[in-house]
């Protein structure tokens, strides 16, 4: 991790909601999922929220270090119909060790669609990688 990867670090990233991000394209083969409203599914915001964060640590790992999602704690206050834009604001809280806390915060021009804490963990690639090759071989 470079010296830069402090606390206060911001990202801003915008996104228009597609229509393939919404509830029933999350997991098509449930029946559940699948007779819900054409909204953005939470599933996917969990995944926006977490490339907001990746945004803004980015430039600031060493070569071949990543981040990892490890903990979210997200609201989902209001629904986000297709071609909406949603905006999210991440910030660094803390940097402890190998975790990363930030506070997140979206919106469309409507409302606030989440806000909370993720966490993410800073790894080596290369061991993470050949961790998971074992791991996978251990279980055939």
């Amino acid at each position: 991790m470079q010296a830069s990867l402090k606390a206060g670090l911001t990202a801003r990233l915008n996104y228009t909601v597609p229509e393939q991000r919404t509830v029933p394209y999350l997991l098509p083969e449930s029946e559940y999922f699948s007779v819900l409203p054409a909204v953005l599914a939470t599933g996917y915001l969990v995944g926006i929220v977490e490339w907001a964060c990746m945004s803004a640590v980015h430039g600031h790992l060493d070569d071949g270090e990543q981040t990892l999602g490890i903990h979210v704690d997200l609201s989902h206050e209001a629904p986000t119909p297709v071609g909406s834009l949603l905006t999210v604001e991440a910030t660094l809280e803390a940097v402890e060790g190998k975790r990363l806390t930030f506070s997140v915060h979206a919106f469309d021009d409507a409302a606030t669609v989440c806000r909370g804490v993720h966490c993410r963990a800073v790894i080596h690639t290369d061991p993470f990688v050949q961790r998971l090759k074992n791991r996978a071989q251990s279980q055939q």
